[in-house]
Protein backbone atom coordinates (compact mmCIF):
# COMPACT_ATOMS: atom_id res chain seq x y z
CA UNK A 1 0.00 0.00 0.00
CA UNK A 2 1.20 3.51 -0.79
CA UNK A 3 1.85 6.02 1.96
CA UNK A 4 0.04 9.32 2.24
CA UNK A 5 2.44 12.23 1.86
CA UNK A 6 2.53 14.37 4.98
CA UNK A 7 1.34 17.96 4.60
CA UNK A 8 4.18 20.49 4.64
CA UNK A 9 3.83 23.41 7.03
CA UNK A 10 3.34 26.82 5.42
CA UNK A 11 6.56 28.44 6.64
CA UNK A 12 5.90 31.63 4.65
CA UNK A 13 2.56 32.14 6.37
CA UNK A 14 4.20 31.28 9.68
CA UNK A 15 6.73 34.12 9.17
CA UNK A 16 3.95 36.62 8.52
CA UNK A 17 2.04 35.35 11.54
CA UNK A 18 5.09 35.75 13.79
CA UNK A 19 5.76 39.23 12.41
CA UNK A 20 2.19 40.31 13.13
CA UNK A 21 2.43 39.53 16.84
CA UNK A 22 -1.13 38.20 16.78
CA UNK A 23 -2.51 35.13 18.48
CA UNK A 24 -4.28 32.64 16.22
CA UNK A 25 -7.59 33.81 17.66
CA UNK A 26 -6.79 37.44 16.82
CA UNK A 27 -5.88 36.56 13.24
CA UNK A 28 -9.15 34.63 12.84
CA UNK A 29 -11.12 37.57 14.27
CA UNK A 30 -9.48 40.03 11.86
CA UNK A 31 -10.24 37.81 8.85
CA UNK A 32 -13.85 37.54 10.05
CA UNK A 33 -14.05 41.32 10.47
CA UNK A 34 -12.79 41.95 6.94
CA UNK A 35 -15.24 39.37 5.63
CA UNK A 36 -18.09 41.26 7.32
CA UNK A 37 -16.77 44.54 5.89
CA UNK A 38 -16.83 42.93 2.45
CA UNK A 39 -20.41 41.74 2.92
CA UNK A 40 -19.60 38.05 3.45
CA UNK A 41 -19.55 37.35 7.22
CA UNK A 42 -17.24 34.54 8.33
CA UNK A 43 -16.88 32.53 11.55
CA UNK A 44 -13.28 31.35 11.58
CA UNK A 45 -11.71 30.42 14.91
CA UNK A 46 -8.26 29.46 16.20
CA UNK A 47 -8.33 25.86 14.85
CA UNK A 48 -8.71 27.12 11.27
CA UNK A 49 -5.61 29.32 11.59
CA UNK A 50 -3.71 26.37 13.03
CA UNK A 51 -4.67 24.31 9.98
CA UNK A 52 -3.51 27.09 7.62
CA UNK A 53 -0.13 27.23 9.32
CA UNK A 54 0.19 23.44 9.05
CA UNK A 55 -0.22 23.71 5.28
CA UNK A 56 -3.94 23.40 4.64
CA UNK A 57 -4.79 25.87 1.89
CA UNK A 58 -7.59 28.34 2.77
CA UNK A 59 -10.48 28.69 0.34
CA UNK A 60 -9.58 30.76 -2.71
CA UNK A 61 -12.17 33.41 -1.73
CA UNK A 62 -10.65 33.73 1.76
CA UNK A 63 -6.99 34.13 0.73
CA UNK A 64 -7.35 37.83 -0.23
CA UNK A 65 -8.91 38.48 3.18
CA UNK A 66 -5.92 36.91 4.93
CA UNK A 67 -3.53 38.99 2.82
CA UNK A 68 -5.49 42.15 3.59
CA UNK A 69 -5.47 41.36 7.30
CA UNK A 70 -1.68 41.12 7.30
CA UNK A 71 -1.34 44.20 5.07
CA UNK A 72 -3.35 46.24 7.57
CA UNK A 73 -1.39 44.90 10.52
CA UNK A 74 2.06 45.27 8.95
CA UNK A 75 1.27 48.45 7.01
CA UNK A 76 2.65 47.17 3.72
CA UNK A 77 1.40 45.14 0.75
CA UNK A 78 1.43 41.37 1.24
CA UNK A 79 1.40 39.13 -1.85
CA UNK A 80 0.10 35.62 -2.39
CA UNK A 81 3.66 34.33 -2.75
CA UNK A 82 4.76 35.97 0.49
CA UNK A 83 1.98 34.12 2.31
CA UNK A 84 2.80 30.81 0.65
CA UNK A 85 -0.38 30.82 -1.45
CA UNK A 86 -0.53 29.95 -5.16
CA UNK A 87 -0.85 32.89 -7.53
CA UNK A 88 -4.48 33.87 -8.22
CA UNK A 89 -5.89 32.81 -11.60
CA UNK A 90 -5.54 35.49 -14.27
CA UNK A 91 -8.62 36.14 -16.36
CA UNK A 92 -6.63 37.76 -19.12
CA UNK A 93 -3.15 39.06 -19.81
CA UNK A 94 -4.58 42.10 -21.55
CA UNK A 95 -5.09 45.19 -19.45
CA UNK A 96 -8.23 47.16 -20.38
CA UNK A 97 -7.66 50.79 -21.26
CA UNK A 98 -9.10 53.51 -19.05
CA UNK A 99 -12.32 53.94 -21.00
CA UNK A 100 -12.99 50.23 -21.49
CA UNK A 101 -12.24 49.61 -17.82
CA UNK A 102 -14.68 52.37 -16.91
CA UNK A 103 -17.40 50.79 -19.06
CA UNK A 104 -16.89 47.39 -17.42
CA UNK A 105 -16.95 48.96 -13.98
CA UNK A 106 -20.15 50.89 -14.65
CA UNK A 107 -21.95 47.98 -16.27
CA UNK A 108 -21.51 45.90 -13.13
CA UNK A 109 -23.30 48.63 -11.20
CA UNK A 110 -26.11 49.00 -13.72
CA UNK A 111 -26.92 45.27 -13.96
CA UNK A 112 -29.38 44.38 -11.14
CA UNK A 113 -28.20 40.77 -11.17
CA UNK A 114 -24.64 41.93 -10.38
CA UNK A 115 -25.40 44.54 -7.73
CA UNK A 116 -26.14 41.93 -5.07
CA UNK A 117 -22.51 40.82 -5.11
CA UNK A 118 -20.86 44.22 -5.33
CA UNK A 119 -20.15 44.17 -1.62
CA UNK A 120 -17.61 41.46 -2.38
CA UNK A 121 -15.18 44.15 -3.45
CA UNK A 122 -12.48 44.31 -0.80
CA UNK A 123 -11.17 47.60 0.58
CA UNK A 124 -7.38 47.51 0.40
CA UNK A 125 -5.11 49.52 2.69
CA UNK A 126 -2.22 48.64 0.38
CA UNK A 127 -3.86 49.91 -2.81
CA UNK A 128 -1.30 51.47 -5.16
CA UNK A 129 -2.25 55.08 -5.78
CA UNK A 130 -0.96 56.55 -9.06
CA UNK A 131 1.01 59.72 -8.41
CA UNK A 132 0.39 62.89 -10.41
CA UNK A 133 3.51 62.42 -12.60
CA UNK A 134 2.27 58.89 -13.37
CA UNK A 135 -1.10 59.98 -14.71
CA UNK A 136 -0.67 63.50 -16.11
CA UNK A 137 -1.02 63.58 -19.90
CA UNK A 138 -0.62 59.81 -20.02
CA UNK A 139 -4.02 58.51 -21.18
CA UNK A 140 -3.65 55.82 -23.83
CA UNK A 141 -4.51 56.68 -27.40
CA UNK A 142 -8.26 56.34 -27.72
CA UNK A 143 -9.75 55.01 -30.91
CA UNK A 144 -11.85 57.95 -31.99
CA UNK A 145 -15.26 57.37 -33.53
CA UNK A 146 -15.18 59.51 -36.71
CA UNK A 147 -18.97 59.31 -36.99
CA UNK A 148 -19.45 61.24 -33.75
CA UNK A 149 -18.14 64.63 -32.71
CA UNK A 150 -18.72 66.48 -29.47
CA UNK A 151 -18.30 70.09 -28.37
CA UNK A 152 -18.56 72.13 -25.21
CA UNK A 153 -22.35 71.66 -25.10
CA UNK A 154 -21.82 67.94 -24.35
CA UNK A 155 -19.32 68.85 -21.64
CA UNK A 156 -21.87 71.18 -20.08
CA UNK A 157 -24.45 68.38 -20.21
CA UNK A 158 -22.16 66.06 -18.25
CA UNK A 159 -21.44 68.76 -15.67
CA UNK A 160 -25.14 69.57 -15.27
CA UNK A 161 -26.20 65.93 -14.89
CA UNK A 162 -23.37 65.34 -12.41
CA UNK A 163 -24.69 68.22 -10.29
CA UNK A 164 -28.20 66.75 -10.38
CA UNK A 165 -26.87 63.32 -9.40
CA UNK A 166 -24.94 64.89 -6.55
CA UNK A 167 -28.13 66.53 -5.29
CA UNK A 168 -29.98 63.20 -5.46
CA UNK A 169 -27.16 61.53 -3.58
CA UNK A 170 -27.24 64.23 -0.89
CA UNK A 171 -31.02 64.06 -0.48
CA UNK A 172 -31.72 60.34 -0.85
CA UNK A 173 -28.44 58.44 -0.43
CA UNK A 174 -25.95 56.50 -2.53
CA UNK A 175 -28.04 53.37 -3.01
CA UNK A 176 -30.69 55.48 -4.74
CA UNK A 177 -28.40 57.53 -6.96
CA UNK A 178 -25.52 55.23 -7.88
CA UNK A 179 -27.31 53.07 -10.50
CA UNK A 180 -28.29 56.27 -12.33
CA UNK A 181 -24.74 57.61 -12.14
CA UNK A 182 -23.30 54.33 -13.44
CA UNK A 183 -25.83 54.18 -16.28
CA UNK A 184 -24.96 57.75 -17.30
CA UNK A 185 -21.25 56.86 -17.24
CA UNK A 186 -21.72 53.80 -19.44
CA UNK A 187 -24.37 55.02 -21.88
CA UNK A 188 -23.44 58.67 -22.34
CA UNK A 189 -20.05 59.67 -20.92
CA UNK A 190 -17.98 56.74 -22.20
CA UNK A 191 -19.15 57.31 -25.81
CA UNK A 192 -18.34 61.01 -25.41
CA UNK A 193 -14.80 60.07 -24.33
CA UNK A 194 -14.38 58.17 -27.61
CA UNK A 195 -15.93 60.81 -29.86
CA UNK A 196 -13.81 63.12 -31.97
CA UNK A 197 -13.32 66.58 -30.47
CA UNK A 198 -10.95 69.51 -30.27
CA UNK A 199 -8.09 69.18 -27.80
CA UNK A 200 -9.74 71.66 -25.43
CA UNK A 201 -13.07 69.86 -25.52
CA UNK A 202 -11.42 66.46 -25.00
CA UNK A 203 -9.57 67.77 -21.93
CA UNK A 204 -12.77 69.28 -20.56
CA UNK A 205 -14.73 66.07 -21.13
CA UNK A 206 -12.11 63.93 -19.37
CA UNK A 207 -12.15 66.36 -16.44
CA UNK A 208 -15.95 66.18 -16.22
CA UNK A 209 -15.82 62.38 -16.43
CA UNK A 210 -13.20 62.32 -13.69
CA UNK A 211 -15.43 64.16 -11.25
CA UNK A 212 -18.41 61.98 -12.13
CA UNK A 213 -16.27 58.89 -11.41
CA UNK A 214 -15.30 60.40 -8.07
CA UNK A 215 -18.94 61.10 -7.23
CA UNK A 216 -19.94 57.54 -8.16
CA UNK A 217 -17.18 56.21 -5.92
CA UNK A 218 -18.43 58.44 -3.11
CA UNK A 219 -21.90 56.92 -3.59
CA UNK A 220 -20.37 53.43 -3.41
CA UNK A 221 -18.75 54.35 -0.07
CA UNK A 222 -22.15 55.42 1.22
CA UNK A 223 -23.58 52.08 0.13
CA UNK A 224 -20.78 50.16 1.84
CA UNK A 225 -19.22 48.86 -1.41
CA UNK A 226 -15.74 50.00 -0.39
CA UNK A 227 -13.68 47.94 -2.84
CA UNK A 228 -15.86 49.13 -5.69
CA UNK A 229 -15.44 52.71 -4.50
CA UNK A 230 -11.67 52.38 -4.68
CA UNK A 231 -11.96 51.19 -8.29
CA UNK A 232 -13.96 54.29 -9.21
CA UNK A 233 -11.51 56.51 -7.36
CA UNK A 234 -8.52 55.13 -9.26
CA UNK A 235 -10.34 55.65 -12.58
CA UNK A 236 -11.06 59.20 -11.48
CA UNK A 237 -7.37 59.78 -10.73
CA UNK A 238 -6.41 58.45 -14.18
CA UNK A 239 -8.91 60.71 -15.95
CA UNK A 240 -7.93 63.72 -13.83
CA UNK A 241 -4.30 63.22 -14.84
CA UNK A 242 -5.20 62.72 -18.48
CA UNK A 243 -7.10 66.01 -18.50
CA UNK A 244 -4.51 67.89 -16.45
CA UNK A 245 -7.14 68.50 -13.74
CA UNK A 246 -4.88 68.79 -10.71
CA UNK A 247 -7.69 70.06 -8.48
CA UNK A 248 -9.93 67.03 -8.96
CA UNK A 249 -6.92 64.73 -8.50
CA UNK A 250 -6.33 66.35 -5.12
CA UNK A 251 -10.04 66.16 -4.23
CA UNK A 252 -10.13 62.42 -4.98
CA UNK A 253 -7.12 61.70 -2.76
CA UNK A 254 -8.80 63.52 0.11
CA UNK A 255 -12.00 61.52 -0.52
CA UNK A 256 -9.99 58.31 -0.36
CA UNK A 257 -8.56 59.47 2.97
CA UNK A 258 -12.09 60.12 4.27
CA UNK A 259 -13.07 56.58 3.24
CA UNK A 260 -10.07 55.07 5.04
CA UNK A 261 -10.74 57.19 8.14
CA UNK A 262 -14.40 56.20 8.31
CA UNK A 263 -13.30 52.55 8.24
CA UNK A 264 -10.87 53.23 11.10
CA UNK A 265 -7.62 52.87 9.13
CA UNK A 266 -5.51 55.69 10.56
CA UNK A 267 -2.18 55.13 8.79
CA UNK A 268 -3.62 54.86 5.24
CA UNK A 269 -5.86 57.85 5.97
CA UNK A 270 -2.78 59.90 6.93
CA UNK A 271 -0.89 58.79 3.82
CA UNK A 272 -3.75 59.79 1.52
CA UNK A 273 -4.53 63.07 3.31
CA UNK A 274 -0.89 64.09 3.14
CA UNK A 275 -0.71 63.11 -0.53
CA UNK A 276 -3.75 65.32 -1.20
CA UNK A 277 -2.13 68.26 0.61
CA UNK A 278 1.16 67.79 -1.26
CA UNK A 279 -0.66 67.57 -4.61
CA UNK A 280 -2.80 70.64 -4.01
CA UNK A 281 -2.38 73.09 -6.90
CA UNK A 282 -3.62 76.06 -4.88
CA UNK A 283 -3.35 77.37 -1.32
CA UNK A 284 -6.42 79.53 -0.77
CA UNK A 285 -7.61 79.63 2.86
CA UNK A 286 -10.65 77.46 2.16
CA UNK A 287 -8.56 74.87 0.33
CA UNK A 288 -6.03 74.74 3.17
CA UNK A 289 -8.85 74.20 5.65
CA UNK A 290 -10.42 71.53 3.41
CA UNK A 291 -7.17 69.54 3.44
CA UNK A 292 -5.88 70.29 6.96
CA UNK A 293 -9.18 69.27 8.56
CA UNK A 294 -8.89 65.81 7.01
CA UNK A 295 -5.23 65.57 7.98
CA UNK A 296 -6.19 66.34 11.58
CA UNK A 297 -8.78 63.56 11.73
CA UNK A 298 -6.38 61.09 10.11
CA UNK A 299 -3.53 61.92 12.47
CA UNK A 300 -5.85 61.51 15.45
CA UNK A 301 -6.94 58.05 14.27
CA UNK A 302 -3.28 57.10 13.85
CA UNK A 303 -2.57 58.23 17.42
CA UNK A 304 -0.39 61.16 16.32
CA UNK A 305 -1.80 63.66 18.83
CA UNK A 306 0.64 66.51 18.23
CA UNK A 307 0.20 66.42 14.46
CA UNK A 308 -3.58 66.16 14.85
CA UNK A 309 -3.86 69.33 16.94
CA UNK A 310 -1.36 71.16 14.76
CA UNK A 311 -3.38 70.36 11.61
CA UNK A 312 -6.62 71.31 13.34
CA UNK A 313 -5.18 74.69 14.34
CA UNK A 314 -4.08 75.19 10.73
CA UNK A 315 -7.62 74.45 9.54
CA UNK A 316 -9.03 76.90 12.09
CA UNK A 317 -6.67 79.67 10.99
CA UNK A 318 -7.57 79.05 7.36
CA UNK A 319 -11.32 79.15 8.02
CA UNK A 320 -10.92 82.44 9.89
CA UNK A 321 -8.98 83.87 6.93
CA UNK A 322 -11.62 82.89 4.39
CA UNK A 323 -14.10 85.67 3.81
CA UNK A 324 -16.78 83.71 1.95
CA UNK A 325 -17.49 80.11 1.06
CA UNK A 326 -19.54 80.98 -2.04
CA UNK A 327 -17.98 79.26 -5.04
CA UNK A 328 -15.10 77.86 -3.02
CA UNK A 329 -13.69 74.38 -3.36
CA UNK A 330 -15.07 71.81 -0.93
CA UNK A 331 -17.33 74.25 0.91
CA UNK A 332 -15.30 73.90 4.13
CA UNK A 333 -16.94 76.14 6.72
CA UNK A 334 -17.01 76.82 10.46
CA UNK A 335 -19.60 74.03 10.76
CA UNK A 336 -17.28 71.61 8.95
CA UNK A 337 -14.43 72.66 11.23
CA UNK A 338 -16.58 71.90 14.28
CA UNK A 339 -17.27 68.41 12.88
CA UNK A 340 -13.55 67.84 12.24
CA UNK A 341 -12.83 68.95 15.80
CA UNK A 342 -15.42 66.47 17.08
CA UNK A 343 -13.77 63.62 15.18
CA UNK A 344 -10.29 64.56 16.40
CA UNK A 345 -11.49 64.73 20.00
CA UNK A 346 -13.29 61.41 19.76
CA UNK A 347 -10.36 59.63 18.12
CA UNK A 348 -8.11 60.91 20.93
CA UNK A 349 -10.47 59.64 23.64
CA UNK A 350 -12.37 62.84 24.55
CA UNK A 351 -15.97 61.71 24.03
CA UNK A 352 -17.49 64.54 26.08
CA UNK A 353 -15.52 67.13 24.09
CA UNK A 354 -16.62 65.43 20.88
CA UNK A 355 -20.28 65.81 21.89
CA UNK A 356 -19.72 69.51 22.59
CA UNK A 357 -18.11 69.99 19.15
CA UNK A 358 -20.96 68.15 17.41
CA UNK A 359 -23.41 70.49 19.11
CA UNK A 360 -21.31 73.37 17.75
CA UNK A 361 -21.53 71.80 14.29
CA UNK A 362 -25.33 71.70 14.34
CA UNK A 363 -25.52 75.25 15.73
CA UNK A 364 -23.36 76.51 12.85
CA UNK A 365 -24.80 74.25 10.16
CA UNK A 366 -26.67 75.85 7.26
CA UNK A 367 -30.29 74.77 6.84
CA UNK A 368 -29.60 73.97 3.18
CA UNK A 369 -26.82 71.45 3.98
CA UNK A 370 -27.33 67.89 2.81
CA UNK A 371 -29.87 65.69 4.57
CA UNK A 372 -27.74 62.55 4.59
CA UNK A 373 -24.79 64.02 6.47
CA UNK A 374 -27.20 65.53 8.98
CA UNK A 375 -28.50 62.04 9.77
CA UNK A 376 -25.02 60.51 9.84
CA UNK A 377 -23.66 63.17 12.19
CA UNK A 378 -26.81 63.03 14.35
CA UNK A 379 -26.36 59.28 14.69
CA UNK A 380 -22.77 59.77 15.80
CA UNK A 381 -23.92 62.40 18.31
CA UNK A 382 -26.54 60.04 19.78
CA UNK A 383 -24.05 57.21 20.17
CA UNK A 384 -21.59 59.50 21.95
CA UNK A 385 -24.30 61.03 24.13
CA UNK A 386 -25.14 57.52 25.26
CA UNK A 387 -21.47 56.78 25.95
CA UNK A 388 -21.22 59.71 28.39
CA UNK A 389 -24.47 58.71 30.14
CA UNK A 390 -26.92 61.15 28.55
CA UNK A 391 -29.55 58.50 27.80
CA UNK A 392 -32.60 60.64 27.20
CA UNK A 393 -30.67 63.19 25.13
CA UNK A 394 -29.37 60.31 22.99
CA UNK A 395 -32.91 59.01 22.47
CA UNK A 396 -34.13 62.48 21.46
CA UNK A 397 -31.32 62.70 18.89
CA UNK A 398 -32.07 59.21 17.58
CA UNK A 399 -35.77 60.07 17.29
CA UNK A 400 -34.87 62.95 14.96
CA UNK A 401 -32.89 60.48 12.83
CA UNK A 402 -35.74 57.95 12.74
CA UNK A 403 -38.17 60.67 11.60
CA UNK A 404 -36.21 61.09 8.34
CA UNK A 405 -34.76 57.59 8.00
CA UNK A 406 -37.43 56.04 5.71
CA UNK A 407 -36.69 58.57 2.95
CA UNK A 408 -32.92 57.95 2.87
CA UNK A 409 -31.33 55.07 0.93
CA UNK A 410 -27.89 55.00 2.56
CA UNK A 411 -25.95 51.94 3.60
CA UNK A 412 -24.05 53.91 6.20
CA UNK A 413 -27.22 55.21 7.85
CA UNK A 414 -28.74 51.72 7.63
CA UNK A 415 -25.78 50.47 9.66
CA UNK A 416 -26.10 53.22 12.24
CA UNK A 417 -29.84 52.71 12.71
CA UNK A 418 -29.35 48.94 12.92
CA UNK A 419 -27.11 49.48 15.96
CA UNK A 420 -29.74 51.35 17.98
CA UNK A 421 -31.63 48.30 19.38
CA UNK A 422 -28.46 46.66 20.68
CA UNK A 423 -27.19 49.95 22.14
CA UNK A 424 -30.49 50.55 23.97
CA UNK A 425 -31.21 46.94 24.88
CA UNK A 426 -30.05 47.24 28.51
CA UNK A 427 -31.87 50.55 29.00
CA UNK A 428 -35.39 49.32 28.24
CA UNK A 429 -36.52 49.90 31.83
CA UNK A 430 -36.52 53.59 30.89
CA UNK A 431 -39.78 54.36 29.06
CA UNK A 432 -38.18 56.85 26.66
CA UNK A 433 -35.39 54.44 25.77
CA UNK A 434 -37.90 51.61 25.34
CA UNK A 435 -39.92 53.69 22.88
CA UNK A 436 -36.83 54.50 20.77
CA UNK A 437 -35.70 50.86 21.00
CA UNK A 438 -39.02 49.56 19.71
CA UNK A 439 -39.33 52.17 16.97
CA UNK A 440 -35.83 51.54 15.64
CA UNK A 441 -36.31 47.78 15.69
CA UNK A 442 -39.58 48.12 13.77
CA UNK A 443 -38.00 50.35 11.13
CA UNK A 444 -35.04 47.98 10.72
CA UNK A 445 -37.36 45.05 10.09
CA UNK A 446 -39.15 46.75 7.18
Amino acid sequence: MGTVKALEANTALERLYRESGWTMRQLAQEVNRIGTERGTPLKYQQPSVSQWLKGHLPKESVRPLILEAFARRLRRPVTHAEAGFPAPPKESNAQPDTVEGLIDLGRNDVDPSRRSILGAGLFSVALTIPGWPDVVDRLEAIKVDPQRRIGQSEVQTVLAVTNRLSDLDDDFGGRFARPMAAAFLVNTVAPYLKASASHETRQSMMSAASFLCYLTGWMAVDEGAHGRAQEYYVKSLELAGASGDHLTYCHVLRGMSVQAANLGHGAPAVRLANAAAEASPESTPRMRAFLAGQQAHSYALAGEKTNAWSSLREAERAVNQAESQIGTFGGFSSATLAYSTAEVRYALGDTKGSVESLHDHFRLRDSTDMQRTKLIFSSLLAERQLQIGHLEAACATWESVLDKYPSIHSGRIDGQVAKIPSLLSRHRSNSIARQTFERSRELCSK
